[in-house]
């Protein structure tokens, strides 16, 4: 009976003194539709391009770096469409501020299924449905991801689940 309780107690005390790791928008929220500024100005749609501002806490232990990605599940394509990938974030950034330079961070951007290395906003095709953008910081045990000159989004993504240490997701919303 003991060995029960004391078990018991040691699992309470980790889930309380634990906490998760988090992120957080003042731009966007789970489940809500996207608004104009996150929306891409291109392809048909007539947003402003603006990356939401981002901020995550409780990063886990022995976190080297951070990576953010922005990613619909829903394209049309068999493959998901690629908006916004950002690795090699230094461990001590809690945040991207709104329209973020990347440059000023000292972090890497990716080649995003637009062809652009900076953010591309939701631009699901016409009559599509509602879809998913799922927005995602990254706590990396790597403080640079072991990347070529030119990734895929596809070897990014393998490299990201290979390295994570935990992730944290707001999905946002869009249709046209």
């Amino acid at each position: 009976m003991n060995k029960v309780f004391v078990s018991l107690l040691l699992m309470c005390s980790t889930s309380v003194f634990s906490s998760e790791f988090v992120l957080k928008s003042k731009d966007l929220s789970e489940g809500t539709l996207m608004a104009t500024q996150q929306v891409f100005n291109g392809f048909g749609c007539a947003g402003e391009n603006i990356s939401p501002e981002l901020e995550w806490e409780n990063a886990p232990q022995g976190t080297k770096s951070f990576a953010v990605t922005v990613y619909d599940p829903d394209a049309p394509t068999g493959s998901g469409w690629w908006h916004w990938l950002v690795v090699d974030i230094p461990a001590s950034a809690t945040k991207l501020s709104k329209g973020q330079d990347i440059n000023l961070v000292k972090a890497r951007a990716i080649r995003n299924d637009f062809g652009s290395s900076a953010y591309g906003g939701a631009c699901p095709p016409v009559g599509n449905g509602m879809h998913r953008y799922q927005f995602t910081v990254w706590a990396l045990d790597v403080e640079k991801l072991p990347l070529p000159e030119a990734p895929s989004a596809a070897l990014v993504g393998f490299m990201l689940n290979s390295s994570s240490l935990a992730r944290a997701t707001i999905t946002a919303t869009y249709a046209r």
